[in-house]
């Protein structure tokens, strides 16, 4: 079957469904609180590229030139977007949709789900499309489309590339489930290198943090208990909320929420206890998604955490100021900072430079090959790019207020990822 509901046996298959779907399949399936939903399995991603003809030019993305390779996946890209999806297909995600529940409303959420998503290899944070607040079936066509076009996008493309992945050989599975209207949501990591659990929060939906659009509040808890030992809270001026009706948008917080932690310590305790199931359930450590509605707590995803590198002595702090954040990857490191505002100036990283940015984005997964450290205004211990530096073991500080003010271009500076701190060499003492 291409399409399967999420409390099936079979969508806890990560090789049909992709390892995001079938965590939360396997965690719907042992009484976690996961929102229901459905997965149209990567057979169906087959399916259409074949019937969109571009199955040659995607089999050549691997062993083409550069500029070749970008024009082979724009013709896949635009061939799976503009190829209309089956009436078997369209008419199976209608009936599917219904048949869950005579309650799920039209409004829901469309991800994409990696075949190559796991432990042991890439985890595609943030590389491939999430719609939200889908409301209907024509644009839910359209979202399982974007979804699957998506992983031919130049980010996605380079980011396999980097990675030793032939894009022709994995394929998408698209998770499609109701949209959790959140007053909070946030990230979890189950165990740290110091054996903690680290809970994130923001308000509003959950892009907030998985994107690096605020600073989140961070809390950190003793896994036995748990114990709640350290509450910090962020920076949270934006926050994305949802309307009933599907009305998405970046909406200002008021000024006396920005600093006001999202959890008290008995929602903080709960979450931990639900992390803590997550990871036994599925015998890992794991990196957590989750959502908080007027129903409680809401699982999103789970995904295998990968090692995180004990602390190591690291060289002597220079002389200069000593700047904090948010410890998002363990690990030191030393080197040039190179400051980039925008996406256009990323060709100026070079290697062996620190970067030091504002918004922690996924795009900024193309330059991580070339730095030894990220260091960023915004963002937080849970983010898509902490994920991605964490995966590299590359390390990294978010959450540094005017950090590119901060810290001048070429500064030498040293990044304690493991701490979260960054010290900075003083420009007079780099004249000497």
């Amino acid at each position: 079957m291409k399409i399967l509901a999420l409390s099936a046996a079979g969508a806890a298959v990560a090789s049909r469904c992709g390892p995001k779907a079938a965590a939360l399949a396997r965690l719907r399936r042992s009484g976690l609180p996961v929102p229901i939903g459905l997965v149209l399995t990567a057979d169906a991603y087959r399916s259409h590229l074949a019937s969109a003809g571009v199955e040659p030019a995607a089999r050549r993305v691997l062993m083409a030139r550069e500029d070749s390779a970008h024009r082979l996946a724009l013709e896949v890209r635009l061939g799976l977007l503009q190829t209309p999806l089956p009436a078997s297909v369209a008419d199976g995600l209608a009936h599917a949709c219904r048949d869950l529940s005579p309650d799920l409303p039209w409004l829901l959420a469309v991800r994409s789900s990696a075949l190559h998503e796991g432990a042991s290899s890439p985890s595609f944070a943030g590389q491939l499309e999430t719609f939200l607040a889908v409301t209907d079936h024509a644009d839910l066509l359209t979202g399982v489309r974007a979804c699957w076009a998506s992983l031919w996008s130049p980010r996605a493309v380079r980011y396999m590339l980097a990675n030793g992945i032939d894009p022709a050989a994995t394929a998408v599975a698209v998770l499609v489930q109701r949209l959790v209207p959140a007053v909070a949501a946030g990230g979890a990591l189950s165990a740290t290198h110091a054996g903690r659990i680290v809970l994130t929060a923001a308000w509003g939906l959950g892009p907030a943090v998985a994107q690096g659009e605020v600073v989140p509040d961070r809390y950190v808890l003793r896994r036995d208990g748990p114990v709640l030992e350290h509450v910090e809270s962020g920076r949270k001026s934006r926050m994305l909320t949802c309307s009933p009706g599907g009305d998405l948008r970046w909406r200002p917080v008021t000024p006396a929420l920005h600093s006001t932690p999202c959890l008290d310590e008995a929602q903080a305790l709960a979450l931990a206890r639900l992390v803590l199931t997550a990871e036994a359930a599925l015998d890992a450590p794991v990196e957590i998604e989750w959502a908080l509605d007027a129903e409680g707590f809401h699982l999103l995803q789970a995904r295998p955490a990968p090692a995180q590198a004990t602390r190591a002595a690291g060289p002597a702090a220079v002389d200069g100021p000593c700047l904090a954040g948010q410890p998002a990857a363990s690990g030191w490191a030393v080197g040039p900072a190179r400051l980039v505002r925008t996406e256009a100036e990323l060709d100026r990283v070079r290697p062996g430079d620190v970067l030091v940015t504002r918004v922690p984005g996924p795009a900024l997964a193309a330059v991580l090959p070339r730095v030894v450290a990220v260091v960023a205004e915004l963002g937080g211990s849970t983010s898509h790019l902490a994920a991605l530096a964490r995966e590299r073991r590359i390390p990294a500080v978010l959450g540094i207020g005017d950090a590119t003010r901060r810290i001048p271009e070429g500064a030498r500076v040293v990044v304690d990822g493991t701490l979260g701190v960054v010290h900075v060499e003083r420009t007079d003492s780099r004249r000497h």
